[in-house]
């Protein structure tokens, strides 16, 4: 199993058996939930972006470990996915070169290498996992879910706000306990709406972690997204703060 629930409410329902029981507070600042693969082989990198994006995740794709640095200091990154047999520079050199660099997003190391001197030599680098290819994308999906969990100081799988129910491992919500579908990116958004109960997230904020370099963030498919948000969850929970951003609403 990916995760292991420290609540016995889990038993009894996917949710909670009582509302009072899973109410917490999320504060603080949110980090985005993008993910960078730097991964020179072409079928593999597109399988793994076509996985991560089906999860909800903006992707960004590096062939190289020149591209990934690049990708690296311009971004905000949750996570990034790296592949040790780069064609220009060993990935584990090229981790260490970013940890000295103070990047201290977690990083999961993707590899053909078994060997117990190269996982060793792998996480003394500075990452925070390895798995070994060939790998379950199962398996993949639990560990990136776990590293972002871990980064953001998430020990717990559900976020609460009201009767707004969110839960991180399955990827569902439900509203006054009813299940309401939402796509991928309204999931996302709304994770960071929770994760900033009454402040305002700005809209650049929202378009940085939801939107990878490819997307067309130029045209309103923010405010669309946000409309059927709105229209699932009630038209009150979330206001428009012109000019800045959005506010899930204190109650």
């Amino acid at each position: 199993m990916p995760f292991r629930r420290r609540t016995s409410v889990s038993a009894v329902s996917p949710w909670c058996a009582s509302k009072v029981a899973c109410i917490r507070t999320f504060t603080g600042i949110t980090k985005p939930m993008k993910i960078l693969i730097v991964e020179d082989d072409t079928l593999l990198q597109q399988g793994l972006n076509l996985a991560l994006t089906g999860e909800g995740y903006a992707v960004d794709c590096a062939a190289n470990a020149a591209q990934g640095t690049a990708f690296l200091q311009s971004g905000q990154y949750s996570l990034v996915v790296l592949d040790l047999g780069l064609p220009d520079r060993d990935g584990a050199d090229l981790l260490r070169q970013w940890r000295k660099e103070q990047q201290d997003l977690p990083v999961l190391i993707l590899s053909a290498r078994d060997a117990l001197s190269d996982r060793v030599d792998g996480l003394d680098a500075g990452a925070d996992d390895y798995l070994m290819k060939p790998f379950a994308l199962a398996e993949l999906k639990a560990r990136v879910r776990a590293l972002i969990r871990r980064y953001q100081g998430q020990s717990d799988n559900l976020l609460q706000h009201g009767d707004i129910t969110l839960n991180l491992s399955s990827q569902q919500v439900a509203v006054d306990l009813q299940p309401v579908d939402v796509t991928p990116k309204e999931f996302s958004l709304l994770t960071r709406l929770l994760m900033r109960i009454g402040q305002t997230v700005h809209r650049e904020t929202l378009q940085q972690d939801l939107y990878s370099w490819q997307d067309d963030t130029s045209s309103n498919t923010l405010e669309v997204h946000m409309h059927n948000l709105r229209r699932k969850l009630g038209k009150d929970r979330i206001k428009t703060v012109r000019g800045v951003g959005y506010r899930l609403e204190e109650r």
